[in-house]
């Protein structure tokens, strides 16, 4: 593997730690992008990487978007992310989160861990039980916030396409809106049914093709197989699966005046921003409308930090406030001619002091 500082990735990352743990089998990169708001938060993916280079490329894309999407949520958090590479099999032992939870501990509170793709809620126990630095923790209060992020980040999709639509449409309802849903898991099936409940009309795409069949039966929706969302017809596609769908030639097959949905990474590279504006196509940019399981776990980190639990109307709010941030970015790009995506980006890096 080359030296991460020449990857096309890497954008002054304060650190990246390479973690390997031979008596577990564990093997982990946490990137750390940014500190100047606050420790690095970020959740832990496990994943299995043909190649190491790609974990690689993920940790430092993934934890610059932490960086971003902390800022522009107005977190006290920079910008940290880490990878687990799991092995063919994806066996995920006690033993490799007990370990994994120690390299968190060795690091003193700089990296703030919390659940993405292949991590819930009982893996982030286990690594609660080895170090404080990690949040997502299931609680039994219901007026508390905890556990499971994913339905906060459906809520702030689901509000960021209500607001991609008045945007685009001059649409206040989505009654009858035909929104493309890619990816039916926690966040774009939390996303789908609030959308259903308001009315919209969709089509649904999982690689998981049962579940997206299961989710159309429930809310009367269509699906198509994965490899053909992107060709549908419609008002709004929603990325929900994972990152870079957006090159050269996703963007060339849609059909879509809008995108808007919780993905992370949606544009393959910079340049592809400015391409979906030639087509007339408005971005919705990934790590704003997606802000709502970092500002859940974030506020649930500091108030248990704090002492106390937080209260789950707070919360709420703090996911409400989305669609002001995007209708903000989208009114300076009208005003500037900068592309969404430019002018989020310049945004956050002025927060983040660079």
């Amino acid at each position: 593997m080359a030296a991460f500082w020449t990857q096309p990735d890497f954008d002054d990352h304060e650190c990246v730690h390479f973690v390997h743990d031979r008596k577990s089998g564990l093997t982990a990169i946490i990137a750390l992008h940014s500190t100047h708001l606050g420790p690095g938060a970020g959740g832990t993916r496990f994943w299995h990487y043909a190649e190491p280079e790609s974990a690689l490329r993920d940790a430092l894309r993934l934890s610059r978007g932490m960086s971003y999407k902390n800022a522009m949520a107005g977190l006290p958090m920079g910008g940290g992310k880490a990878v687990i590479l799991a092995g063919p099999d994806r066996t995920k032992s006690p033993e490799m989160l007990a370990a994994f939870g120690d390299a968190i501990q060795a690091l003193g509170g700089r990296y703030i861990t919390a659940e993405d793709v292949g991590m819930g809620e009982p893996d982030m126990v286990a690594i609660a039980a080895r170090t404080p630095f990690v949040t997502g923790l299931p609680t039994t209060d219901s007026a508390a916030a905890g556990g499971d992020p994913g339905p906060f980040t459906a809520k702030g999709v689901y509000l960021g396409i209500k607001a991609a639509v008045a945007q685009k449409l001059g649409r206040d309802s989505l009654q009858g809106v035909h929104i493309a849903v890619q990816g039916t898991g926690s966040v774009g099936g939390g996303a789908a049914r609030l959308l259903a409940q308001a009315g919209a009309k969709l089509t649904l795409a999982d690689v998981d093709a049962a579940r997206a069949d299961a989710l159309a039966r429930e809310l009367g929706a269509r699906s198509v197989p994965a490899d053909t969302i992107m060709d549908v017809e419609c008002d709004v596609f929603s990325p929900n699966a994972l990152g870079a769908v957006l090159d050269n030639s996703g963007i060339a097959r849609l059909r879509a005046p809008i995108v808007a949905g919780g993905a992370n990474n949606q544009l393959a590279k910079p340049e592809h921003g400015a391409l979906l504006a030639e087509r007339g196509i408005l971005y919705t940019p990934d790590y704003v409308i997606n802000g709502g399981g970092i500002i859940a776990v974030t506020l649930e980190y500091v108030a248990r930090r704090d002492g106390h639990a937080c209260d789950v109307a707070e919360v709420h709010k703090a996911v409400e406030a989305i669609p002001g941030r995007l209708h903000a970015i989208w009114d300076e790009a009208d005003a500037s001619g900068r592309t969404p995506d430019v002018v989020a980006d310049a945004m956050a890096q002025r927060l983040i002091g660079r």
